[in-house]
């Protein structure tokens, strides 16, 4: 069990194949992260557990993170008991996940700064429009950028089957009883999605606005979407998730004439939570504001590859760009 959260993923499955996941277990190893690219990233680390109870049982299993090499994990105990632990030690353990977590988090950024790719973590709602809004920024972006997409879901690959109709890559991460994505979760899809140089991922996470905050994905950028119908008082109910994001995308504004809705005090209400966050309105059934968020994604595309030596057709000129102003 997650005791940041209280959830469990150690069900995960990745496009349909099983994959043992905790980042909660104890562990102490070494492991190499080549990406494909000719050099390779090494972690050495360990966390140390104490328990007052002993188990006579062992057991291991290997799975595969990115596509050219795996990990051997000595697994112990899961720490299903966490109501019955000390709050130091409850402490402890949430820490120890995180910083597994940022571990994985740091070489999954290593493999998108090394080979120019901009990486998003879209996090919403449910029901905020967050698949119907990747779907039409895809259809608007893949005649001049490549572009794929992580897609996190509790269970089903309903939303993966609707990304690729566009045409484009997508992986399914079902989490299980898990409520966010994680590091090792994006590291395992990242093998198979094998993501172009200069291309866009977005990583669509699953649909919660409290859990996605504190786990760091490799991105570059986290982007919230909130919909007109969720109510004015969302940044203020959930401040890490609006203090963590760099953009909010204002998203179903066809709907503010027939609707009571204040989106003034809607934004006044996420920049008092981070005062330096973008703001966009925009529909993603009639396409209104979409040409800001367009170039929003195109300059800071841009600004991700700006000094690597690599250049392709769909890749934008290395040009540095100032996205400071887009979309005010």
């Amino acid at each position: 069990m997650c005791t940041v959260c209280g959830c469990s993923s150690g069900n995960l499955k990745i496009d349909g194949e099983s994959k043992d996941h905790m980042l909660d277990q104890p562990h102490d190893h070494s492991h190499s992260h080549s990406h494909n690219h000719g050099h390779s990233h090494d972690h050495p680390h360990s966390h140390d557990h104490d328990h007052s109870h002993d188990h006579d049982h062992d057991h291991s299993h290997d799975h595969i993170h990115h596509d050219d090499h795996t990990h051997d994990y000595g697994k112990g105990p899961a720490h299903a008991h966490a109501p019955g632990l000390s709050q130091a030690r409850m402490v402890q353990i949430e820490q120890n996940i995180l910083s597994k977590n940022d571990e994985y988090a740091s070489a999954n950024r290593a493999f998108f700064n090394e080979r120019g790719i901009l990486a998003l973590n879209l996090v919403s709602s449910p029901g905020s429009g967050k698949t119907t809004t990747l779907c039409r920024t895809i259809n608007e972006l893949k005649d001049k950028h490549a572009c794929s997409v992580i897609e996190g879901d509790q269970q089903t690959a309903n939303d993966a089957e609707r990304i690729r109709e566009t045409g484009v890559k997508a992986i399914q991460v079902n989490t299980g009883k898990g409520c966010h994505l994680d590091g090792h979760m994006v590291g395992h899809a990242l093998g198979s999605l094998n993501p172009e140089e200069g291309s866009f991922v977005f990583i669509e996470n699953v649909g919660n606005l409290v859990c996605p905050a504190s786990f760091d994905l490799g991105e570059a950028h986290k982007v919230v979407i909130l919909s007109v119908t969720e109510g004015e008082d969302k940044p203020l109910k959930y401040p890490d998730m609006f203090h963590a994001a760099d953009l909010m995308l204002l998203n179903k504004v066809d709907l503010l004439p027939h609707i009571e809705f204040d989106v003034e005090q809607t934004i006044e209400n996420a920049r008092r939570v981070n005062p330096g966050i973008k703001v966009l309105q925009i529909s993603s059934t009639t396409g209104e504001g979409y040409s800001d968020w367009i170039n929003w994604l195109e300059a800071t595309l841009a600004l991700a590859t700006t000094g690597h030596s690599f250049k392709t057709e769909n890749s934008p000129s290395h040009t540095k760009l100032d996205v400071s102003a887009v979309g005010e």
